[in-house]
């Protein structure tokens, strides 16, 4: 694998809270507007069966729910300090890792994040996927070094991943 630049990891960690804000006001947004359909006069019930306020009232509830976990995230996020990871360290949170697919030689580039798997971002000029240490590939790679060889499942395949860099 070539060189690659080196990657502003606060950056990538503002595009990350970036997006989960986002996605917070929006669900806030749908949050209030099913709370306001639950409690609006057109949805008393007409008979015993008629529960669609009640499901606008569930689904209230599930979206506030969901907004408070991107909360959390959002807090965790910026409660995150990044740091550089030396020659040797193990992959763990905020560790960028270069892979190689050994089948292929396709190279990869990961961000290991707390939150946002499944992203991508943009640094560098280098597109990112984040990877949480929950995902299937996330958890293959905590731990590892470079020069370890990861066996995981991606795309209903087996594959081999050489760990070629982290940094």
């Amino acid at each position: 694998m070539a060189k690659r630049p080196t990657i502003d990891k606060r950056a990538l960690l503002a595009q990350l809270r970036a997006d989960e804000e986002r996605a917070l006001a929006t669900m806030q947004q749908a949050a209030d507007i099913a709370r306001a359909a639950a409690a609006h006069e057109e949805m008393r019930p007409e008979n015993d069966k008629d529960t669609r306020a009640l499901e606008a009232g569930y689904l209230a509830a599930g979206q506030s729910a969901r907004a408070a976990e991107l909360r959390k995230s959002i807090a965790a996020l910026a409660a995150l300090q990044p740091r550089a990871f030396a020659p040797g360290d193990r992959i763990d949170v905020l560790a960028v890792v270069d892979v190689e697919d050994a089948d292929d030689a396709k190279a990869a580039r990961y961000f290991i994040a707390p939150v946002g798997g499944g992203k991508k971002l943009t640094a560098a000029g280098c597109t990112l996927l984040v990877v949480t240490p929950g995902s299937p590939l996330g958890d293959a790679l905590m731990g590892k070094r470079a020069g370890d060889v990861v066996e995981v499942l991606l795309g209903g395949k087996r594959r081999e991943l050489e760990v070629v860099a982290v940094c």
